[in-house]
């Protein structure tokens, strides 16, 4: 490789490194305002919350949020995407409810769809894929999940009108 080409190579290397860090600060940036938005809407329901930031950096269970009313409490994981499914590691899903069962919460998955709004999902609602990692659709959110106004009256979804 001569001198030229190895400048390049280089500084190819560094715009590569740092386009991937825009992209994360991005992602992050986006989910910390989905947390926030669902935020605004818990206390707007007359709910107290917490938020705990960089939930994801430690190798502890945590979550996102962690809402109560004096009669439940909800471990909420956010989400934010722009794709139809989305996948989680088999560690991510322990950790919500390893941290739920210790907090006395219920373990719930929020996730915003762009453009289509809040779904919250029970881990136990997840598919499992054939490499063994869990993921959802936006279909089996539709279809299982529960919506923002359905999770703070009681969770589940309705199923009493199913035959």
């Amino acid at each position: 490789m001569g001198e030229k080409s190895t400048h390049f190579y280089f500084l190819t290397k560094d715009i590569n490194k740092f386009s991937l860090k825009q992209k994360e600060m991005k992602a992050k940036a986006k989910g910390s305002a989905a947390e926030r938005e669902l935020i605004h809407r818990l206390h707007e329901a007359e709910w107290g919350i917490i938020r705990s930031a960089g939930s994801g950096s430690t190798p502890l269970p945590s979550t996102d949020i962690v809402a109560g009313n004096g009669k439940r409490v909800l471990a909420i994981e956010c989400k934010s995407l722009r794709y139809t499914t989305k996948y989680f590691y088999p560690e991510e899903v322990e950790q919500l409810v390893t941290f739920s069962k210790r907090f006395g919460a219920e373990p719930w998955f929020g996730i915003r769809f762009d453009r289509i709004g809040w779904f919250f999902v029970k881990p136990e609602n997840l598919d499992k894929s054939k490499n063994g990692n869990l993921n959802i659709s936006l279909e089996r959110a539709k279809e299982l999940g529960s919506s923002f106004e359905r999770l703070i009256k009681g969770g589940e979804k309705d199923d009493s009108n199913k035959v």
